[in-house]
C-alpha cells in the first residue's frame, strides 16, 4: 500500500496545490486514507503531518476506514431538506442500524452525508455507490436497500 500512496504523491507533487488531488487519488484508488498515508504525503508534499492530517479530517469526503462493500451517500443540502431529507436520514439509520460515518455490522454499507448531489430538482437525494437517486422517500430506499441485497 505505501509504494501506492508513494506513487499517486509523485504523480501529482508538481503541480501547484496538490495536496487535495492526492487525497482524492488515494481515495479513489484505495477506498479511504489510512494513517499511514499521513506521513508519506507530507514528507512527497514538504507539508507537515498535521497540515495532512488537517485536510483529511477537515473534509467529511475522505474517509479513514475502509467502506462498506457498497456506500450510500444521503444528501444534506438545504434543497434536499426542505424536501423531508432529515425524515428520510432518520428511516436510513433506523433501516441499517448506523449513523453517518459508519458501516454496517456485515460491513456491507457504509452510510455517508453529502452536501449537495447537484440533484436538486429530484430532491430529497441520495446515491448508491455511483448511482444518482432522486425523489427518494422511506418506501422508495427501502426497494433500494432490497434490491442491493439481492444483488450481494
Amino acid at each position: 500500500m505505501s509504494e501506492k500512496i508513494s506513487t499517486i504523491v509523485a504523480r501529482f507533487s508538481g503541480q501547484p496545490g496538490p495536496l487535495l488531488l492526492v487525497l482524492h487519488a488515494i481515495q479513489d484508488e484505495i477506498g479511504f486514507i489510512p494513517d499511514e498515508a499521513v506521513p508519506l504525503i507530507a514528507a512527497g508534499l514538504n507539508l507537515s503531518r498535521a497540515e495532512v492530517h488537517g485536510v483529511v479530517t477537515f473534509y467529511h469526503h475522505f474517509r479513514r476506514t475502509p467502506p462498506g462493500e457498497h456506500v450510500v451517500q444521503l444528501c444534506r443540502a438545504e434543497s434536499c431538506q426542505s424536501m423531508h431529507a432529515e425524515q428520510l436520514a432518520s428511516h436510513v439509520k433506523k433501516r441499517l442500524g448506523i449513523e453517518f460515518h459508519e458501516t454496517t455490522r456485515d460491513g456491507k454499507i457504509t452510510l455517508e452525508p453529502v452536501y449537495c448531489l447537484g440533484n436538486c430538482a429530484c430532491s430529497p437525494a441520495m446515491m448508491i455507490d455511483e448511482e444518482l437517486h432522486g425523489r427518494v422517500s422511506a418506501a422508495r430506499f427501502d426497494e433500494l436497500l432490497a434490491q442491493l441485497e439481492r444483488d450481494v
